[in-house]
């Protein structure tokens, strides 16, 4: 039984590494952020803690104080929320649409070399009044993962800063 799923799982492993198929490997930040400072107006957001979390996975190390970082990444605009998209014959919402938008921008000491720039994330959930705790909840899920992903974009772009 073993022998015929190692069998089985060698011609689609080949056929993964045939078509170029590989693993996104973690960014690398240039050497300016062994000193890196993260600005922003509330750190308590899930952007602020997912941009954070995935500066330091990426090797930066924070100063002590802001007047000591070679790097200043600033968040200059952090907001989330939801819209209506749809709603039923009674006019009641049936659908709506998470929204998560991000302005930032970079400087090593004073040169500005990342000119403010917007990031926005959305995605649409449908609404039911009778699960209200569960769709509270999914609409919390569906904006840290915006958070996560508007983050891990935001890394990606400091990675192909130059030195």
């Amino acid at each position: 039984m073993r022998a015929a799923r190692m069998l089985a799982a060698g011609p689609a492993l080949l056929l993964l590494a045939g078509c170029g198929f590989h693993l996104q490997r973690p960014a690398h930040l240039p050497p300016q952020f062994d000193a890196a400072w993260l600005e922003a107006a509330d750190p308590y957001t899930d952007f602020h803690r997912a941009l954070d979390g995935a500066l330091s996975t990426a090797g930066a190390r924070f100063a002590a104080t802001r007047g000591t970082a070679a790097v200043v990444v600033e968040v200059l605009v952090d907001d989330s929320g939801q819209r209506v998209l749809s709603v039923s014959a009674l006019n009641k919402p049936t659908e709506f649409e998470v929204y998560y938008t991000v302005r930032y921008r970079v400087r090593f000491g004073e040169r500005e070399v990342l000119r403010p720039q917007v990031l926005t994330l959305t995605r649409d959930y449908s609404y039911d009044p009778t699960t209200l705790l569960a769709k509270e909840q999914e609409q919390q899920l569906i904006r840290e993962a915006l958070a996560r992903d508007i983050a891990a974009l935001v890394v990606r772009r400091l990675a192909a800063l130059p030195p």
